[in-house]
C-alpha cells in the first residue's frame, strides 16, 4: 500500500456546505438538474438533458437497479409514545428476495427509534390493505452492536411482508434533510429504472436520468448495463475519526450477472452511474483477482484487502469470474463489500463517473478525491460558486480524469 490509511486525515476532506445549498426537495423536472462537467482538468456546466454530448460514443453505463423499500415503521405503545423502527437489512431470511415474499414472518436488522421506551412486550399496529385488516406484531429478539434484531409477524397469510412495507411504512429520506418524508418522496427517491427491492437510501446519481436521456444515449450506441447493490444506511455514516484507519466501513450486499461480466470484458471504457456503482464493480474486479490468486471463489472483500492484493489485468480478472461461472454453471455472482476507496486507490474498471456532490468528511467524498485526486476541491469550489445544489436531491457532475 503506496499511502497509509493511518496518514490519511479526515480533515483534508471537509469543505464549507452552507445548510441553504443542501437541496431539500427535487426538481420538478429530473433532467433538468445542472450537470458539472469536469474533463481532463477543464471545468464547465450545463443540464443533464445534455449529458451525451460529453461522452464519447461506445462507452459501457453500468447503473444500480436496486430500489428503495418503505423501510420505516410506526408503532406506538398504550401510553402513546411511538416507536419508529428502520428495517436495514434482512436477517431471516437472509436473501433479500425471499425475505420480501414471506406471508407469516421475517426477522430483520433494525435501528429502533426511542428504543428506552420500548420495554419487552411486544408491539402491535393494526393496518388495512384494501379492505382487509391485519394486525402486524413487532417483537425484540436481540442487539447487534447499534441495531437490534426485530421478528415481524402477521396475521394474514394473503400478504407479504413487501406489501405491508409499501402499504405502512414511509420512505428514508436521508437524515440531513431534517424533514418527514412526503408523498413526492415516494417516487422521486428512487430511480425510473429501479427493480430489485432492498435499499433503505437511493442511488441518487440516477435520480437525474429520464426516458429522453435514456433515449439519447441509446441513439450514440452508447451500451446500458446493470448491477444491483443495496444501499445501506452506512453510506450517511461521517468519519468521525481524526484519520480514516479508525473508520469502520459499513457492508453492503451486491449481484452482478454473468451476461454483464461479459459485457464488461468487451468495453472499451466503463462509466460507473454512482458510487455505489464504482464499488461493485471495483470489488467485483477483486473477487477475480483474488480467484486467480487463491484458486477459488471468496465473495466478500474486506475494508483494506484492494491494497494488498496483487494486481492482474482487467482481463484476466473478469475471464477467470467468466470461466469459474461456466465451469459451477452459475449465472450470477452474490457478493458483498466493505472496500474503502481513498486516494491512493489505483482504479482497476472505471472510467468515468456520474455522481451527485457529497457530505464533507464522508467516505463519499474521498472516493471522489481517489478518482480525480486533488481537483476535487477544484470541483467543489466551481460547484458553490455557480449555485449547484447539493446531496441526494441535488444536482449532478461527470467526472472524466
Amino acid at each position: 500500500m503506496s499511502i497509509k490509511p493511518e496518514n490519511i486525515r479526515i480533515e483534508e476532506f471537509t469543505y464549507d456546505l452552507p445548510e441553504d445549498r443542501i437541496a431539500k426537495y427535487p426538481l420538478d423536472q429530473r433532467d433538468s438538474s445542472q450537470l458539472l462537467i469536469y474533463n481532463q482538468k477543464q471545468l464547465s456546466k450545463d443540464i443533464f438533458l445534455n449529458l451525451d454530448q460529453y461522452i464519447n460514443s461506445d462507452t459501457t453505463f453500468v447503473f444500480n437497479n436496486t430500489k428503495v423499500i418503505q423501510a420505516r415503521l410506526k408503532f406506538y405503545k398504550e401510553t402513546g409514545a411511538q416507536i419508529e423502527i428502520f428495517c436495514l437489512e434482512p436477517v431471516k431470511p437472509s436473501d433479500y428476495v425471499l425475505a420480501f415474499q414471506q406471508t407469516e414472518c421475517v426477522t430483520w436488522k433494525c435501528i429502533v427509534g426511542n428504543l428506552k421506551k420500548w420495554k419487552n412486550t411486544a408491539l402491535n399496529r393494526k393496518i388495512w390493505i384494501g379492505n382487509d385488516e391485519i394486525v402486524l406484531t413487532a417483537s425484540k429478539k436481540n442487539q447487534e452492536g447499534n441495531a437490534m434484531v426485530i421478528e415481524f409477524s402477521w396475521n394474514n397469510q394473503q400478504f407479504t411482508f413487501s406489501e405491508i412495507l409499501e402499504n405502512i411504512g414511509t420512505t428514508p429520506i436521508p437524515p440531513y434533510l431534517n424533514r418527514e418524508s412526503e408523498k413526492v418522496d415516494k417516487s422521486r427517491y428512487q430511480t425510473i429504472y429501479s427493480k430489485l427491492k432492498g435499499s433503505v437510501a437511493a442511488p441518487t446519481a440516477g435520480l437525474h436520468f429520464t426516458d429522453t436521456v435514456f433515449k439519447k444515449l441509446k441513439s450514440k450506441k452508447h451500451k446500458i448495463e446493470e448491477i444491483t447493490l443495496h444501499v445501506g444506511a452506512g453510506t450517511f455514516k461521517p468519519v468521525k475519526s481524526d484519520t480514516i484507519h479508525e473508520h469502520e466501513m459499513h457492508t453492503e450486499h451486491f449481484v452482478v450477472q454473468k451476461y454483464t461480466i461479459e459485457n464488461l470484458l468487451k468495453s472499451s471504457k466503463i462509466l460507473a452511474v454512482g458510487t455505489t456503482s464504482v464499488r461493485t464493480i471495483e470489488s467485483l474486479y477483486w473477487i477475480g483477482a483474488k480467484l486467480i490468486q487463491n484458486k477459488e471463489l471468496e465473495t466478500h472483500i474486506s475494508q483494506w484487502e484492494a491494497y494488498h492484493l496483487k494486481s492482474v489485468s482487467k482481463q484476466e480478472s473478469l475471464e477467470a469470474l467468466v470461466a469459474y461461472m461456466n465451469e459451477h454453471k452459475i449465472s450470477q455472482i452474490n457478493a458483498s463489500t466493505q472496500i474503502m476507496i481513498f486516494p491512493g486507490y489505483q482504479f482497476k474498471l472505471v472510467d468515468i463517473l456520474i455522481t451527485n456532490f457529497h457530505q464533507p468528511k464522508s467516505t463519499l467524498l474521498l472516493l471522489i478525491a481517489a478518482f480525480i485526486g486533488s481537483d476535487w476541491k477544484k470541483v467543489y469550489d466551481f460547484a458553490l460558486n455557480n449555485d449547484f445544489r447539493f446531496l441526494s436531491y441535488g444536482d449532478s457532475s461527470i467526472l472524466i480524469p
